[in-house]
């Protein structure tokens, strides 16, 4: 194929119409990203890349796009890509720092919910053989409860602010931020007593496998996690063993240690003891799956494409009206 323009996923219709307004724009017409071969076949030709969740752009993927100048990457962040080796081509890199973060946070507070409240189990109940209540599945209500974020940034001030309703005790682990409502407070201290954690963190080498036996040995007994930031903040072989042992009472994720493209010895899937656990609720990384918010991250990614590719604010403005 030949295009100016490649996208990674399949794209809304408004995205692609809004991008032949600079050239050619090829896509993948289905669920499936291309494999590696047409991926490398696009790129020969194509000026400007829209990136998602399932790419991983590095050096060695560059020598297939000579002709490179823009990557937008319709992410939160960009650690499946190699700034580096971008800069080094002289290759503008965007992110879309802020359109997730609020239906990512719904998410977080309905996995939370869901888990504490044993939704998973209780559906099952219904449609096996249900002959109306009985005295089971009780679980932790969010009034009162010692709710720990672990990250306030954007996502961890967001969680925060739609828990506050709810009268938790919130206590937050943040090298640098703040949030009015939240204490914060040393990774070790707010794990202790803490009846629910939510991990709401980026992936660096400071926080691979932050939450792990040693994290999770802190907590209370039978106390629940929730990972919305991030597949490899957690361990998710501690986490399949303290569930095991009752040291957790549940683990809900929205993102896995497989999905995180940058790190070469990532596992290439979940933990089966992961998902064979009754107490294990997941989704399969919908933390931005809004119709509304992900029209919108792939608008902002290809008005950056749109610009870094010279195109007058004009044209820009035009194309919105």
């Amino acid at each position: 194929m030949t295009a100016r323009i490649i996208a990674t996923a399949r794209i809304f219709p408004a995205t692609r119409a809004l991008l032949e307004r600079a050239g050619p724009v090829a896509h993948p017409t289905d669920d499936e990203p291309w494999d590696n071969a047409t991926l490398r076949g696009a790129l020969a030709e194509a000026e400007a890349m829209m990136a998602f969740m399932t790419d991983r752009v590095d050096a060695e993927l560059l020598t297939a796009a000579p002709k490179l100048r823009v990557l937008a990457c319709a992410l939160k962040g960009a650690d499946n890509i190699d700034i580096a080796a971008c800069e080094a081509r002289g290759i503008a890199v965007s992110i879309v720092p802020d359109l997730l973060t609020s239906p990512t946070a719904e998410l977080a507070i309905g996995l939370a919910i869901g888990l504490a409240r044993h939704i998973r189990g209780g559906d099952a109940a219904v449609r096996a053989d249900f002959h109306g209540w009985r005295p089971k599945f009780y679980g932790l209500g969010l009034d009162g409860a010692k709710v720990t974020i672990l990250g306030l940034g954007r996502l961890g001030r967001a969680i925060a602010m739609r828990l506050m309703p709810f009268g938790c005790h919130l206590r937050g682990v943040d090298p640098v931020n703040d949030v009015p409502g939240v204490e914060r407070m040393p990774l070790e201290q707010a794990l202790q007593g803490a009846d629910l954690v939510i991990a709401a963190l980026p992936l660096t080498a400071e926080t691979r496998n932050l939450v792990g036996a040693s994290a999770i040995a802190l907590l209370p007994k039978g106390a629940l996690l929730v990972n919305i930031g991030r597949g490899s903040t957690v361990d998710e072989m501690a986490v399949a063993e303290a569930l095991q042992t009752g040291q957790l009472g549940g683990y809900a994720a929205d993102v896995f240690a497989m999905e995180d493209w940058a790190l070469p010895d990532r596992p290439r899937a979940i933990p089966r003891a992961l998902l064979d656990h009754p107490r294990s609720l997941f989704t399969p990384h919908l933390g931005s799956a809004t119709l509304a918010a992900r029209q919108a991250i792939e608008a902002e990614a290809a008005f950056n494409i749109l610009a870094g590719l010279g195109v007058s604010v004009r044209e820009l403005s035009s194309a919105t009206a």
